[in-house]
């Protein structure tokens, strides 16, 4: 009983907690935004790895001036407290892992992109191991045709915690370079060579 009454709790207040941090890091650093010199009309995939979530609402939000996005989140519960941060920033959410019982979650994904919607996705999440590309980015990637833009974003200072993935919170008062990769093309690639073209662009900016 007191486990769920903690657990309703902290779904209450962490989202909102998360977001002011979220935002308190952003206001208090100096931000420099690399993106591609055409933005696609188009949906498209935005890819980032597990450990450089933290900031990543704000290089989208700079690369659509109208966003119309849905995130791919675990169904856990640390996945439910990311995804009540993200609706602060008008991002919705698809509950589920491309790695476990993953066709509900990748049919949910084709239709949203069907709609209109970006999607974003961690490959090397929930779980890792840390930078793995999932099979989820691009069977979706290839059979809607839909480009993938892959983003980073690399503070000048910041804290990395123990976790799996190396998690990387950002330093209040640094320096913020995010970055936007030109929109990548998978069609007609064989799924390994797709996935080390998407890893690559992935590492570019790793920490």
């Amino acid at each position: 009983m007191l486990k769920k009454i903690f657990r309703k709790l902290s779904l209450l207040m962490l989202p909102f907690v998360g977001a002011l941090l979220i935002r308190f890091i952003y206001l208090t650093s100096r931000k420099r935004f690399h993106l591609p010199l055409v933005i696609p009309n188009e949906s498209v995939i935005f890819a980032f790895w597990h450990a450089d979530l933290l900031m990543q609402a704000y290089v989208y939000l700079r690369f659509r001036s109208h966003p119309k996005a849905k995130v791919l989140i675990s169904e856990h519960f640390d996945g439910k407290i990311i995804a009540g941060v993200i609706r602060f920033f008008k991002i919705g959410t698809i509950h589920g892992s491309t790695t476990r019982g993953g066709a509900k979650v990748l049919i949910q994904g084709l239709k949203a992109l069907s709609e209109g919607y970006d999607i974003g996705i961690t490959p090397d999440g929930p779980k890792g191991p840390r930078y793995s590309v999932s099979d989820g980015v691009i069977i979706m990637a290839q059979k809607r045709h839909a480009k993938v833009v892959v983003f980073h974003c690399r503070p000048t200072r910041y804290w990395q915690l123990s976790s799996w993935d190396r998690f990387v919170v950002p330093k209040p008062f640094c320096t913020l370079d995010f970055y936007a990769s030109e929109p990548i093309d998978l069609e007609g690639l064989e799924m390994e060579d797709a996935r080390s073209v998407i890893k690559e662009n992935l590492m570019k900016y790793a920490l």
